[in-house]
């Protein structure tokens, strides 16, 4: 049996070494497949990972109380025009939610920092309370967080983001140096950790923290990004948040039947939204895979039933030597494998570097042994699917006509 393989796998490669520019066409449609479901897959991988990083920043146990939905079709210039943000609820969230653990809040605006003849432009500063760490993901690699008393006095203390401080300090220890964010002077008290860049688009790491109190003294007016951090049980995370909406509705009066003039956004908005779109382009994928392969598929039946018609005589010489239908029909599915098979190992090369190209300029995408072990098995499948009706075909030729054909 073995004899028998090898030797249909030779006369296959043979046959297919004679006609290289035929090969090459016909297994063109089966490269194209492989590329686009093994770089799917690969990306979808590459992408989860992205996403499940870029959500630890958010918090799976975080709401956040703010003018602006995250997603939502509500009318632009309606939550345009809401009331701001009113930093008094803090301590009325604090006493009266039955959920909320910790109650943090959080400014922002966009200003230039320099240090001597070094300067970061347009870098976000964020007026946080003393106890956002307890609500976030940042951490401080050198120095320290400022406390309650630097906040509460407005101290002009700051904590650079790790490509700010690279920025301002490439060669010194930023630490206790003097900055300027504006024309105002800050005391460099820390370092916060790399944290990296939000779903592949903007980094975390150009932002700058300083006390809430000292944002409120400097930057004035109520322009801004302005929030309300709660952090709740994660299991009770639904309920947390119609409590909350209730609370608030009361905190800003609003009557029964009126729509929230505030929106209460969570991780959940991001994974809801991402899922959607996750789907939309998997099933892109999957439709240009499956015609690819399709096509790919017809290309190679066809071609393999010119084959069966071009070797008449050749199969009438191998049954009159004494060979078995189930060998000729072998030799064929033999030979339509191995177009699809390495049509399908070109792709899989093909999409192996084209996923280190990303991984060195977008985002990590490696390609994991299953998808690699799928791409070869689904273009196999394919070769032995195409080839099987003429190999049929021709196993099932009476040797006494094929050795007539002419």
């Amino acid at each position: 049996m073995k004899s028998f393989f090898w030797e249909n796998l030779r006369i296959a490669l043979s046959e297919l070494w004679a006609h290289k520019t035929r090969t090459i066409l016909t297994g063109t449609g089966i490269v194209i497949g492989i590329i686009a479901v093994s770089l799917m897959s690969t990306l979808i991988n590459g992408v989860d990972t992205l996403f499940e990083n870029s959500m630890k920043f958010l918090g799976k146990d975080n709401l956040y109380i703010e003018k602006w939905p995250w997603f939502g079709d509500e009318d632009w210039w309606t939550v345009r025009n809401r009331p701001r943000i009113d930093f008094d609820m803090v301590d009325e969230i604090r006493e009266r939610s039955e959920y909320a653990l910790v109650v943090a809040a959080d400014r922002g605006r966009s200003a230039n920092l320099s240090y001597k003849d070094l300067s970061a432009e347009n870098i976000f500063i964020h007026g946080v309370t003393a106890n956002y760490p307890e609500v976030s993901t940042v951490d401080v690699e050198f120095g320290r967080f400022f406390t309650e008393s630097e906040d509460r006095t407005g101290a002009q203390v700051i904590l650079l983001g790790s490509e700010v401080a690279k920025t301002l300090f490439p060669v010194e220890n930023p630490v206790d140096k003097m900055i300027f964010a504006g024309s105002k002077r800050f005391r460099v008290i820390g370092v916060l950790a790399e944290m990296g860049k939000f779903m592949g688009t903007f980094s975390q790491d150009t932002q700058v923290l300083i006390p809430m109190e000292t944002f409120n003294k400097i930057f004035h007016g109520p322009w801004g990004m302005r929030r309300i951090t709660v952090k709740v049980p994660e299991d009770h995370l639904e309920d947390a948040k119609e409590e909350l909406r209730g609370l608030i509705r009361v905190l800003r009066g609003q009557k029964p039947g009126e729509k929230d003039n505030f929106a209460v956004n969570q991780q959940n908005a991001f994974r809801q939204t991402y899922q959607g779109i996750k789907m939309a382009i998997g099933g892109t994928g999957l439709v240009i895979t499956a015609l690819s392969l399709l096509v790919g598929g017809i290309g190679i039946a066809n071609i393999m039933f010119v084959s069966v018609k071009e070797r008449t005589r050749e199969i009438g010489v191998r049954k009159a030597l004494g060979a078995t239908r189930s060998q000729i029909q072998g030799q064929f599915l033999i030979e339509a494998m191995v177009i699809t098979a390495a049509g399908g190992l070109v792709g899989l090369i093909i999409s192996t570097v084209a996923s280190l190209a990303i991984s060195k300029f977008l985002f990590t995408a490696n390609m994991s042994f299953g998808v690699a072990f799928m791409a070869i098995a689904l273009s196999a499948g394919v070769g032995l699917f195409a080839g099987l009706a003429p190999a049929r075909k021709g196993s099932k030729l009476d040797p006494i006509d094929a050795l007539r054909y002419e």
